[in-house]
């Protein structure tokens, strides 16, 4: 016999709004949405609403958006909603008292093949780091990051020259379907669970910070290629251009990496009216896509056109 479900779902980004979108379009009862307060943002600092949100209103659902998961109010208007399972998708860590409320569990879709890549930023990580596969998993959560018991995952293959932006669309569709797939399990009352396997060579997902968003020259082409498509397009993958008696403060989108020898002290530029290459430790870095301080993101063309390299122009 079918269980009767009653779900909340709990999540903020772009990201979690198809998962949402797919548990509803498949019949499932929400019974209440989970989101991040309102924050303010732009010049005018006026109210944004998160993507979650604006979705959850525009299908009439209930939305709760509590700063403290253990407030008693909070916690009161939870329990008042009945839900019997809980759907967690870019969220933030709950504490037991939430997790463990409704009688089916709460599970979370997270974007890595766990148990690698655990942490805030897996689908950057997985770039970064220059794995060739990664995927989506469901898991039941328990009381530390990520570590809960597998329920489905999902492999995709990561193309050679995918950012982090094409990567996250791919597995934001697919992580939806995974979903749904398992929410049919615990309808049926199918669920098999499989405890993850810790070893100590797995990769963790480190929270993006200045520090390893920073491009340090001195590394291989490959590994600067990489951090900088795994950034691409947010944060962006950062460096300082010393021209002349300026530093400034350029992001970097898009690079192709050629493997050569060369003379050039590392971070050295050498530009002609076509392009500009980046001196690194075993190679060189095309730039094609940079965006100055003040500036929109522009081509590598389009900036030779309207601004001067110092002769001694090089990358910090």
């Amino acid at each position: 016999m079918k269980r009767d479900l009653r779900i909340v779902f709990m999540g903020t980004p772009e990201f979690a709004v198809s998962t949402l979108d797919a548990i509803l379009s498949n019949g499932f009862n929400v019974v209440g949405v989970i989101t991040a307060p309102d924050k303010p943002a732009g010049r005018g600092r006026q109210l944004n609403q998160s993507a979650v949100k604006t979705f959850a209103l525009s299908k009439g659902l209930t939305v709760l958006q509590p700063t403290n998961l253990k407030n008693e109010n909070f916690i009161a208007q939870l329990q008042a909603l009945k839900a019997n399972l809980q759907v967690v998708v870019a969220f933030r860590m709950l504490p037991k008292v939430v997790w463990q409320m409704p009688e089916y569990g709460t599970f979370n879709l997270h974007a890595s093949l766990l148990p690698n890549y655990r942490g805030a930023a897996p689908i950057n990580w997985a770039i970064i780091n220059g794995e060739t596969k990664t995927g989506v998993s469901t898991f039941f959560i328990d009381e530390k990051i990520d570590t809960g018991e597998m329920i489905l995952q999902k492999e995709v293959e990561i193309p050679e020259t995918e950012t982090a932006g094409e990567l996250h669309d791919k597995l934001m569709h697919i992580g939806s379907q995974l979903v749904v797939d398992t929410l049919n399990l615990v309808q049926k009352g199918n669920v098999v669970t499989i405890p993850q396997k810790d070893n100590h060579d797995i990769k963790t997902a480190y929270k993006l910070d200045k520090d390893n968003c920073f491009i340090d020259w001195n590394r291989s082409v490959k590994d600067i290629y990489n951090q900088v498509r795994g950034l691409n397009p947010y944060p962006a993958a950062w460096c300082l251009l010393k021209n002349g008696d300026e530093e400034l403060n350029i992001k970097v989108y898009s690079v192709e990496a050629i493997e050569c020898n060369h003379d050039y002290s590392i971070g050295m530029l050498i530009t002609n009216k076509q392009d500009i290459k980046v001196a690194a430790k075993n190679g060189m870095i095309l730039l094609n896509e940079i965006k100055l301080p003040g500036k929109r993101k522009m081509d590598v063309k389009s900036l030779l056109n309207g601004f001067e390299f110092h002769a001694e122009a090089k990358m910090l």
